[in-house]
């Protein structure tokens, strides 16, 4: 097995400068760097993590927390984070928090303290007070997806007001009126993105003069909770809205799950709308406002390898702005005059950055 000796002589130049070539502890000219990357290469020398540890003073490693593994949000953030650590060749930890978990109090007490990692990624966590300050305190550089910000963060998220009033603004631009909003509630672990979503809806419709009309049915964010919801607010046929907006894909396909087994007819008597383009959200037919998490984990990994380089590296709030997809799930209410609106790509001015 070739050596860091083995590299150096191939490359006709000293171990010492072979080690800062291969771990960027040092200068080099780019000239020699090549040499003796060219040389590793050849000879199959790959510098071990603990040798790049010991000359940068750097783990190499990147910590990543979020509270569940298995939602579909969430396993597509961590792809997208992999994915762009792996390009870079740096290692990840991945710590799984659930909330309620006496595993969450001891990653938050003991694990988040040992230095494993050079910097951390928190997804969608809404951590209590006093975890915040623990994860600030830390020292190290520190991106949030989704949540409530922090000083000493910098954050990454779709826009959720904005994605909730266009969903509200294109029901009612098909004429309907009696809109209720499916999700959200005071227990839900996720009230930090689906309170910003209720006050978007609740924004549009009474901009529109619907402020009466507004109606928010709380439900998890789930199928088998937007269903069940769903279920006492459509049973009743006479205060039966004309359509329903999901705090996410999944309590909206819930809601069409239910309307299906009342005998409700899709889009004919209940226009359905959710947030986030689910990957079952086509199987139902259902439109929606699109997100694409793996790239928000692509971009958290942008902005710490930006706070890692340099301390001095603003904070910053990067908020995207979701795309309408629209299929067959909304239409207009019968006897109803609508506006179709179309749609915009999602270009770069639908990227929202604020220092």
């Amino acid at each position: 097995m070739s050596g860091i000796a083995d590299v150096a002589r191939m490359a006709g130049v000293s171990k010492s400068t072979a080690s800062r070539a291969l771990t960027g502890s040092g200068y080099v000219s780019e000239s020699t760097r090549r040499r003796v990357v060219d040389a590793a290469t050849t000879l199959g020398y790959v510098a071990s993590t603990s040798a790049v540890s010991l000359a940068t003073g750097r783990t190499q490693n990147v910590g990543v927390l979020m509270p569940y593994l298995t939602q579909w949000f969430y396993a597509e953030v961590l792809e997208g984070i992999q994915e762009a650590l792996l390009s870079r060749d740096l290692d990840l930890t991945l710590y799984v928090a659930r909330p309620g978990t006496s595993g969450r109090e001891r990653i938050f007490e003991h694990f988040l303290t040992r230095r494993r990692f050079d910097g951390l990624i928190v997804v969608g966590l809404e951590p209590a007070d006093h975890e915040l300050q623990r994860l600030v305190s830390l020292g190290r550089p520190l991106v949030s997806i989704v949540g409530p910000g922090e000083d000493g963060t910098s954050l990454i998220e779709i826009d959720d007001a904005h994605a909730a009033r266009r969903a509200t603004d294109h029901l009612i631009a098909l004429g309907h009126r009696h809109i209720a909003f499916l999700g959200g509630g005071d227990d839900d672990l996720r009230a930090h993105v689906d309170q910003r979503r209720l006050q978007g809806y609740r924004d549009s419709m009474t901009a529109a003069g619907l402020a009466a009309e507004i109606r928010h049915v709380p439900s998890p964010p789930s199928m088998p909770g937007g269903y069940a919801a769903a279920v006492d607010l459509l049973g009743d046929s006479m205060s039966r809205p004309t359509a329903v907006i999901g705090t996410c894909d999944e309590a909206a396909i819930g809601a069409i799950i239910a309307a299906r087994r009342l005998g409700i007819r899709v889009p004919t008597d209940l226009s359905v709308i959710g947030i986030d383009d689910h990957e079952n959200a086509e199987m139902f037919g259902l439109t929606t406002l699109k997100q694409v998490p793996w790239e928000q984990g692509a971009a958290a990994v942008e902005l710490l390898l930006s706070r890692m380089q340099s301390a001095d590296t603003p904070h910053t709030a990067v908020r995207l702005r979701a795309r309408l997809v629209m299929r067959s799930s909304t239409a207009p209410p019968s006897g109803a005059d609508s506006a179709i609106e179309l749609d915009s790509p999602l270009v770069d001015e639908d990227r929202l950055t604020d220092a």
